[in-house]
């Protein structure tokens, strides 16, 4: 039989028995569904009783199940409630009041009553002083002046029927459903909660026969011990209404075990200390009681059994974890440090930074994981619902996807999404995470050169804090997030504190499994973490790092992807944020692509979406001011005689303002328009010839510099972190002399484009000679090569055949094709190796109108992997020597 007890002010409650006999028969008989007495309706219909006349209550608030004498004088009040008891419905509404720094009010109450604050608050006012959650109260019994409720149902106010007496009308709560795995958690809290009510009523007898009645129910339930528990404890207010509000059977039981364990105490001091029995909980908290922890081995598992003498300190650390030491989720290794811990507290150790060791320690998820799904068509709509194109990056995603579906195991992989600023990388790592239902960590990496910021600081040191990873899963609550490492390749270099080898064993699927950070000093399984990783270059990225992840490149958008992107989604967000209706503005097909061209040339949406709010702002703007002149010019009409006398030229003129300002009101609060107003509607176009006025000057002009390309200039085609573009190779002839040949080179280009050059100026030398021995151009010529945007670093060694066809074009006085471009390294011996970034430098040919490009034959599988809208109408040729260019460069007639 489960034996319970009550605190001091509850025993000191029960010193008015004698005088509450008929209620506690009554509220007895309701428990055990005998034949109600005479006082109880036979048959109350809960359902039908949704309007309530409201009693505010100050002392606690009435729990489901417990019954509580009120003293009402007001003779209104006692006949409706009197009226309620008397019909099919004898209910009424028992809310919590509210604090109220008012003393006349706060002292206006006894023990049982909550008469004088009718008096002073009446309707809105009463309504706006109590709790809008409360009890559905049945009338037990009405004697005098004094009522016996008894809850029955949580129930919480809707609207307010009447002012005096206050009705209102509620409609009832009921608790939340869970599910099987919920209901392990539920059942062993339960058990917990009632092994501590037996230990208690090893010192006291209070109660007893209410817990009889309780446990003899045929109903009894986890949600009737979480109030029962409630209804006893000797919590202030505020806390048993945060049980009354709490719907989650779970939480409401973890509410009532921490008041438990407060009432042990209470218990326990009172039993040693009698004449101090009248202190309250926090001075009790102060006491020097400890608590012993002896784990007993049953069945092969763990289980904590606690005496009666509790520390309160390590108590708060050992809510936390007790179910998961009895489902056994947390680490042997773990639970042997907090143990030691848990006796450093209890022997009086209470040091700040053994509170902050275990406050972080329990905290962490242990044995917590979210369920993956991994629904491949579900995916799949998750990643078209939020990106556009992408198909490539996509589809690796679904593979990796298909894997998990397959093995249910979809750790141990490194994803590093690498791409230019603004194609998606960030929010592809949001939609993954997204479609396997795991918690999303974004950890910025970028300028890091701490390894204490991975792997924590040793606590040694007074302000020690652990790394970012543990405190990732203290906020996540899961042990398989999705973590994001951002900007990766923008890792802080520092050899003191070395943050890449922290990286490297974070990420190391071999040696995350046993992740120690230096703060906790324990082993943590990270291997279930799902890493995603981005970089804008690879390059920058160190071997050993780049060789754990898997690369999924993002060449970034071309024009057509963009339009989509930006009609589809960009205009409709910017548009909706800006609080503008879609039938103003009209932004045509045609400004889109004049902004994407000669204002968002980069490989992303970023700078277009910046774009697209500036339209709108300046379009919010003018709305603005056109509502302040028609609201001013409409007070000017007003005070004028004329207008009085009914003059039509001004009557029609304050008529079409009135309009105006319908107008705006529309714009900004939605609704119906009329016709008229519609006429007076100013619809914003936003085309190529007005484009100007909303984002200014276009920011690009185009990258052909040359209409006709002269003798010794070709275009080349390069990568850069913001996509492709065009780079021109410019040669031209400085002095002659014979044995003055030579080259300069200018253009701010890096240490590898300019052996690039030298190796260029040699081959073009030994071809020239090839093809005419006679021709010493090379031998006697000073030659300058210049690429032009000197101001822009430029560096990489695919310039290499186009800087020899610059050379040969000079030598030979004969201009190249002019709508050709081209890209590729260049060896001594003539052999043409592949190059990066095809993708976006054949975006940037296109942009540049040209029709004819050589590309190396190493990366034909590239180019036919591309998207059609890229690949159509160009004349794409693949070489793998010099020899195969001369002829698409020079084979022509001039």
């Amino acid at each position: 039989m489960l034996k319970l007890f009550t605190s001091h002010h509850v025993a000191s409650r029960l010193r008015n028995r004698s005088s509450h006999k008929l209620a506690r028969r009554a509220f007895l008989s309701t428990l055990t569904d005998s034949k109600p007495t005479d006082t109880v309706s036979a048959k109350p219909c809960l359902e039908d009783c949704q309007t309530v006349i409201a009693l505010p209550l100050l002392r606690k608030p009435l729990i489901p199940g417990f019954y509580m004498p009120l003293y009402v004088k007001d003779p209104k009040i006692l006949a409706a409630l009197q009226e309620s008891k008397s019909g099919q419905a004898p209910y009424a509404g028992a809310f919590l009041l509210k604090d109220d720094k008012d003393p006349s009010i706060s002292s206006s109450y006894s023990s049982f009553e909550t008469v004088n604050i009718l008096d002073k608050l009446k309707g809105k006012e009463l309504l706006n002083k109590i709790h809008q959650v409360g009890t559905l109260a049945q009338i037990l019994s009405i004697q005098g002046e004094q009522v016996i409720l008894i809850g029955r149902k949580r129930l919480q106010i809707t609207e307010m029927v009447n002012e005096d007496p206050l009705t209102v009308k509620t409609h009832h709560i009921k608790d939340k459903p869970y599910d099987k795995k919920d209901k392990v958690i539920i059942k062993a809290t339960y058990f917990e909660v009632i092994s501590m009510l037996r230990e208690v009523l090893e010192t006291t007898s209070l109660w007893r026969d209410q817990v009889q009645t309780y446990t003899q129910a045929n109903d009894f339930n986890y949600n009737k011990l979480a109030d029962f528990g409630a209804g006893i404890s000797g919590a202030n207010k505020h806390k048993i209404q945060e049980v009354l509000e709490e719907l989650d059977v779970h939480k409401r039981l973890d509410l009532i075990k921490k008041q438990v364990e407060i009432n042990k105490i209470q218990v326990f001091h009172a039993s040693i200390f009698p004449e101090s029995a009248a202190k309250t909980v926090e001075d009790k908290k102060e006491s020097t009681l400890k608590t012993v922890e002896d784990k007993k081995e049953e069945s092969g598992s763990a289980k904590y059994v606690k005496k009666t003498r509790p520390s309160v300190s390590a108590d708060k650390f050992r809510e936390r974890v007790d179910i998961k030491l009895l489902m056994e989720e947390i680490p042997k290794h773990v639970v042997k440090v907090m143990e030691e811990n848990f006796e450093k507290l209890d022997r009086g150790e209470n040091s700040k930074s053994i509170y902050n060791y275990l406050d972080w320690l329990t905290a962490l998820p242990w044995g917590k994981c979210s369920d993956d799904n991994f629904d491949v068509l579900r995916a799949e709509k998750i990643l078209d619902e939020d990106h556009y194109g992408l198909r490539d990056v996509k589809e690796r995603i679904l593979e990796f996807i298909a894997v998990g579906t397959l093995t249910q195991n979809p750790e141990g992989k490194i994803i590093c999404l690498s791409g230019p600023p603004g194609v998606g990388k960030t929010s592809i790592a949001r939609s993954v995470a997204r479609a396997l239902g795991r918690k999303f960590f974004r950890l910025a990496v970028g300028g890091l050169s701490d390894s204490s910021e991975i792997k924590g600081d040793r606590r040694v040191y007074s302000e020690a804090m652990p790394g970012k990873m543990v405190q990732c899963l203290k906020e996540v609550g899961t042990e398989n997030p999705l973590v994001l490492l951002d900007e990766i390749d923008k890792l802080g270099q520092s050899r003191k504190h070395d943050p890449e080898g922290a990286l490297l064993e974070l990420l190391d699927p071999q040696q995350n499994a046993h992740f120690l950070d230096y703060f906790l000093d324990v082993p943590i399984d990270l291997s279930k973490v799902l890493f995603v990783c981005t970089a804008n270059d690879t390059d920058l990225i160190s071997g050993p790092l780049l060789d754990r992840m898997e690369v999924i490149e993002l060449a970034g958008y071309t024009a057509d992807e963009k339009m989509h992107i930006a009609r589809d989604y960009l205009v409709k967000t910017v548009q909706r944020k800006c609080g503008i209706k879609p039938e103003q503005v009209d932004v045509s097909d045609g400004a889109l692509l004049f902004l994407i061209e000669n204002y968002c040339r980069e490989a992303g949406v970023r700078n277009l979406q910046k774009q697209i709010e500036k339209i709108f702002r300046k379009i919010a703007l003018k709305l603005v001011r056109q509502q302040a002149a028609a609201k001013e010019a409409m007070a000017d009409l007003k005070s004028s005689e004329a207008a009085a006398k009914g003059s039509i030229e001004l009557t029609n003129e304050y008529l079409r303002l009135a309009d105006v300002l319908k107008v705006f009101e529309y714009a900004v609060g939605g609704g119906p328009m009329s016709e008229e107003s519609r006429e007076v509607a100013e619809n914003f176009m936003i085309d190529e010839s007005n484009l100007a006025d909303y984002v200014g000057k276009p920011v690009f002009r185009g990258e052909r510099i040359y209409g006709q390309t002269p003798v010794g200039v070709v275009m080349g085609l390069a990568w850069t972190s913001m996509g492709g573009s065009t780079l021109y190779i410019e040669t031209t002839f400085v002095e002659e002399g014979e044995g003055k040949g030579g080259l300069h080179i200018t253009g701010h280009l890096g240490s590898v484009m300019k052996e690039s050059a030298e190796i260029a100026h040699t081959v073009a030398r030994r071809i020239m000679f090839d093809k005419d021995p006679e021709n010493l151009f090379f031998a006697n010529s000073k030659l300058h090569l210049h690429v032009p945007e000197g101001a822009t670093p430029k560096d990489g060694p695919s310039a290499g055949c186009t800087m020899i066809t610059s050379l040969l074009s000079l030598a030979m006085k004969k201009p190249v094709r002019n709508d050709l471009a081209m890209t590729g390294e260049v060896t001594l011996t003539g052999r043409i190796l592949p190059i990066g970034g095809l993708k976006e430098k054949t975006m940037a040919a296109r942009r540049s109108q040209v029709k004819v490009i050589i590309f190396p034959e190493a990366n034909r599988r590239d180019f036919e992997d591309l998207e059609e809208s890229v690949k159509e109408g160009l004349d794409v040729h693949f070489v793998d020597e010099y020899e195969q260019i001369f002829e698409l460069a020079f084979g022509y007639d001039h």
